[in-house]
């Protein structure tokens, strides 16, 4: 593969307007030619002046940009659209002038295509991120737009050598992370495959320049056995009274890059594959050349894949092989039809490359491509932002299938290394948010397994289950992790807006007042001057730790009534009761570990909610001179639920003391969160221990089981 060349260095004369025309008169009508034309000169004034870096006029990037879409036999619109991709960005041209002189359909194509030039965002990060969530939505209305936007990419990438060194970094990282990927997941394969080696050779010039050497001089080593292998393949088939095509595959740049980097292989055990497409009129004849090869060399066991049956999630399809080749050399084999190898390498854009034939496979492309599309935007409804919408677009990017089977035998298609909670919202989200637990092929399992091709996976459900925070750190597709944050989020909200009335009922008890006592009229007042549209927002704010509710309830009661001495009422106030069950905006500090029947006292944190410390706590010290930001709170009489509690033991060393004293918690009806050890010396040994209990009498009983027994030298709860 040759070094992609700077565009001085190619032929300029493919650029002209002259050269789009007659490849867009081999398959669009005249007149839809003529409003092409027309685009041009629409586009060529509004850039007129402008240059490329490289000193080229601007309109031949647009002019381009339209020769790689018509070269996937775009429509007009996107042809119209691609020349004029940028006037509304780079021209100063509005919408509207667009809208009146060709249509709306090109207008929202073009405007799907144009960054957000007109708002200031705090970093480049974020600039990015809500320019690409934009063109995403677009793209959710009109597919259209993201190959308008690849084909812009394409052309950029193929000129990027002008660039200077950081910019060129930037551009090929985000090719790379982003346009490749998404490239791959409409099957574009073609399109995917430049991208990346142009990516590879400006992000890493001296590994593209070393490995590019490499394959040059492996090359010629090859042609001898590749030549051998090819005769023999075709001898079988045409045996058999077969037509075929066959082809020899070559492993593009970045595709060896990655496996040598992945630490696959060396060098040579990666490319010592020799690889080969057999391309055959229709299924059937699929199957049976697949039975030739495996009965011309042996198969290798656990690397058959069918495609066929369970397309990729772009649409791809086709038989996968590895075989047993002559001199032991492994041999790849890939066979399909023509209308899959169309949509291979084509992908979504296939739909438009060959209207007029049978468009069974193009449409399934697109069926898939739809079903992406909803996802991205029910990822963007969830998503906190741009930042988050990106990332889990980048995580929803990557996938590498995994294929399993729900109890009624429907197949779903996973990313590699999915556990039970992914299957559980790939069913549907509700499934997701109350499952409790999972069966893996009729056996109990826990939710974070991974699951492997071929398993059948039944979810159990709870009505009041809810997603655990935890499962973020294990779930895979960017679907349930969207999920489990937005309902996290609301229930957070929820959450907090209860602990705010609670907490602001208790501060207008302080003023001897009550929220009941709080007039309608009051409560908008204090709403418009804070810039709240409900009480419930209030709240929220409250309970999360934004708003003091002290502050809040002195603006709600005029001073007059609950100002001047504290009455008796209000110094003997009932402190604020905590259940232990508030859920996210009620946090336990961990220095010390607060359980019921502790002494106990609230600290305000910003952002977090209210944090539970002990009043021995030793951190407390550093909040003292912070009084606002403290609440008197105590526990509910009758609390239920377990908290975490930490415990020393000093133990002699002995064989099976740990497995011993784990018993005597388990016993005690404790169980072990986490355990550390720390030899001090050859003689005894310090385990921390992380036990759940009820309340102090709970642990009190636990310290008692473990104290009695002979190995245990010391014990004595864990604090700070």
């Amino acid at each position: 593969m040759a070094t992609p060349q700077p565009l001085s260095e190619r032929d300029e004369s493919r650029f002209l307007i002259s050269d789009l025309c007659d490849l867009l008169e081999s398959y669009l009508e005249p007149e839809q030619v003529r409003e092409i034309y027309r685009a041009y000169l629409f586009g060529a004034e509004a850039h007129e002046g402008q240059r490329r870096i490289s000193g080229e006029p601007y309109i031949y990037h647009p002019i381009a940009v339209a020769r790689i879409l018509a070269e996937m036999h775009m429509d007009a619109e996107s042809i119209i659209a691609g020349i004029l991709h940028d006037v509304i960005e780079d021209t100063g041209t509005p919408k509207e002038a667009v809208t009146s002189e060709f249509s709306e359909e090109v207008a929202e194509l073009v405007d799907g295509v144009s960054k957000l030039t007109q708002i200031k965002f705090e970093s480049q990060a974020e600039a990015q991120a809500e320019n690409f969530r934009k063109m995403m939505l677009a793209m959710v209305r009109d597919i259209r737009v993201i190959l308008v936007k690849l084909a812009d990419r394409l052309h950029n990438m193929r000129t990027l050598g002008v660039m200077r060194s950081e910019k060129r970094r930037r551009i090929a990282r985000e090719t790379l992370e982003i346009y490749a990927p998404i490239a791959n997941r409409l099957g574009m394969n073609q399109l995917r495959l430049e991208l990346e080696d142009l990516g590879f050779a400006s992000l890493y010039p001296m590994r593209y320049r070393v490995l590019e050497n490499a394959v040059k001089k492996a090359r010629g080593n090859r042609k001898e056995i590749l030549n051998k292998i090819e005769s023999v393949i075709l001898q079988r088939i045409e045996q058999e009274q077969l037509q075929c095509r066959l082809l020899s595959r070559q492993k593009h740049l970045y595709s060896l890059y990655k496996k040598i980097r992945d630490r696959v292989g060396s060098f040579t055990e990666v490319f010592d594959v020799y690889a080969f497409r057999i391309i055959v009129d229709n299924v059937d004849t699929c199957y049976r050349v697949l039975g030739m090869m495996h009965n011309l060399y042996k198969p290798v066991p656990g690397k058959f894949k069918d495609y066929i049956a369970i397309p990729k999630t772009n649409g791809y399809q086709s038989l996968h092989t590895v075989l047993f080749g002559p001199y032991g050399v492994p041999i790849e084999v890939q066979i399909r039809t023509e209308d899959m190898e169309r949509v291979a390498e084509s992908g979504i854009a296939a739909h438009w490359l060959y209207k007029s034939s049978d468009k069974g496979s193009s449409n399934n492309a697109q069926a898939r491509a739809r079903e992406w599309l909803r996802e991205l935007l029910e990822m963007q409804r969830n998503a906190g932002n741009s930042l988050e919408f990106l990332e889990n677009v980048k995580i929803d990017l990557f996938p590498d299938e995994v294929y399993v089977f729900t109890p009624a035998g429907d197949i779903l298609e996973l990313a590699r290394g999915a556990t039970a909670v992914d299957f559980a919202y790939a069913v549907h989200t509700d499934v997701g948010n109350t499952c409790i637990a999972a069966k893996i092929d009729r056996r109990l399992a826990p939710l974070r397994t991974p699951l492997l091709n071929g398993q059948t996976v039944e979810v159990i459900t709870a009505t009041g289950a809810h997603p655990n925070p935890a499962w973020l750190n294990f779930v895979t597709p960017a679907k349930a992790r969207s999920n489990i944050r937005h309902y996290l989020k609301n229930l957070q909200n929820d959450e907090a807006t209860e602990l705010g009335k609670r907490m602001l009922d208790k501060a207008l008890h302080n003023t001897s007042s009550s929220l009941a006592e709080v007039s309608d009229e009051q409560f908008e007042q204090l709403m418009e001057d804070c810039g709240f549209k409900s009480r419930e927002g209030l709240f929220a704010d409250i309970g999360i730790g934004n708003r003091m509710a002290m502050l809040v309830a002195r603006r709600l009661v005029p001073q007059e009534k609950g100002g001047g001495e504290r009455s008796p009422e209000k110094e003997h106030s009932k402190p604020l009761a905590i259940r232990g069950t508030e859920g996210m905006v009620v946090h336990f500090a961990r220095c010390c570990r607060p359980i019921p029947g502790d002494a106990i006292v609230g600290f305000i944190s910003a952002g977090r909610g209210l944090v539970i410390h002990t009043e021995t706590c030793n951190n407390l010290s550093e909040y003292r001179s912070r009084p606002d930001k403290w609440i008197d709170v105590e526990w509910e009489p009758d609390i239920e639920g377990e908290f975490p509690a930490e415990i020393r033991v000093d133990v002699s060393n002995q064989k099976g003391v740990l497995a011993t004293i784990a018993a005597e918690i388990s016993e005690a009806g404790s169980n072990i969160e986490n355990v550390s050890i720390e030899e001090r010396d050859g003689l005894d040994t310090s385990m921390n221990f992380t036990v759940t209990v009820r309340d102090r009498r709970h642990l009190a009983r636990v310290i008692r089981c473990i104290r009695k027994l002979p190995s245990v030298m010391r014990i004595s709860r864990s604090r700070n």
